[in-house]
């Protein structure tokens, strides 16, 4: 038997999602929002999704590319998942190796990868020549027997929207996305200044819902909001909730959150997802206040090439 690694292909959508699934159950993959990305994603991030085939069947996926929205060039990034019945093969070692020679010819000097915080993942990226840098949690909820807070009536001057109501116009959304973004912990400065970047790979993107989005509004203009994503079942996602920052400590990203976590209860979703850098303790004790629970963590591991 033998395992070979190859570009990603619209027929192997379906298998891609199947692995990343079974891999990251905590992250939302669907074979359409697979087929988006890899048609979608900016030109200057070069982004490739890779897969690793075993006599015809799919064993493993990678996601590679460049951060090209930042101001240091040369940072690449690669994630490798292996289905989770076919260890031992060598699909994440070749998987690794060719999204680090295709890296190292885009010009990449330093490598980010998200690995699983559990003893083999570590020793796998270890042993590649990767070490630990920071960590983040993902976070579950159970929409359909947990409660929830209730919903609060906004305070004068304030009210609660979804983002379908900017469907005109939606570049308010994208200014405080962008805003609160940029204060993200990370391992990378981003530059977020791409409108039309942000509407392909955001706004237009098959995952995310303009229903379930909230947005806190003052006085006319968005202050924060909590953005959403659902795969097409039961499960829904916020994989961002942010406040502008002349309007932080007014509550007015939990206001947010807790009007998206009711629509979507609403809608019949039973299983909520997040994720919170690990240092991030405002955002991971507004979650505790909503009765998520940390289900898995990750930690990113950086390479420098050369």
């Amino acid at each position: 038997m033998t395992v070979i690694v190859r570009d990603f292909r619209a027929g192997d959508a379906e298998g891609f999602a199947h692995i990343r699934h079974l891999a990251l159950p905590f992250m939302l993959s669907t074979p359409e929002g697979i087929t988006y990305d890899a048609a979608h994603m900016h030109p200057d991030a070069h982004y490739q999704p890779l897969v690793a085939e075993e006599d015809g069947e799919l064993i493993g996926t990678a996601q590679i590319g460049i951060v090209h929205d930042s101001a240091q060039p040369g940072q690449g990034y690669v994630n490798v998942y292996v289905h989770p019945d076919r260890p031992g093969r060598g699909a994440g070692s070749l998987l690794v190796k060719t999204a680090e020679e295709r890296l190292t010819a885009l010009n990449a000097k330093t490598l980010f990868s998200w690995v699983l915080d559990a003893p083999a993942n570590r020793a796998f990226a270890e042993k590649r020549g990767y070490h630990a840098s920071r960590s983040a949690h993902f976070l579950r909820l159970d929409l359909a027997n947990g409660p929830l807070p209730p919903l609060e009536e906004p305070p004068t001057g304030v009210e609660l929207r979804s983002a379908a109501d900017f469907a005109d116009d939606p570049r308010p959304l994208f200014d405080l996305d962008a805003e609160a973004s940029g204060d993200e912990p990370s391992d990378v400065d981003y530059e977020f200044t791409n409108y039309e970047a942000w509407l392909e790979e955001t706004w237009r993107h098959p995952l995310f819902s303009r229903e379930l989005t909230s947005v806190t509004v003052v006085d006319g203009r968005p202050a924060a909001f909590s953005a959403a994503r659902t795969d097409g079942g039961t499960r829904y996602g916020t994989v961002m909730t942010g406040t502008a920052r002349s309007h932080r400590g007014r509550g007015f990203a939990k206001l947010a959150k807790n009007d998206s976590l009711h629509r979507a209860r609403a809608a019949g979703f039973t299983e909520a997802f997040t994720g919170n850098d690990s240092g991030n303790g405002p955002m991971l004790a507004i979650n505790k206040w909503f009765g998520y629970e940390i289900c898995a963590t990750e930690v990113r591991h950086v390479r420098e090439l050369g």
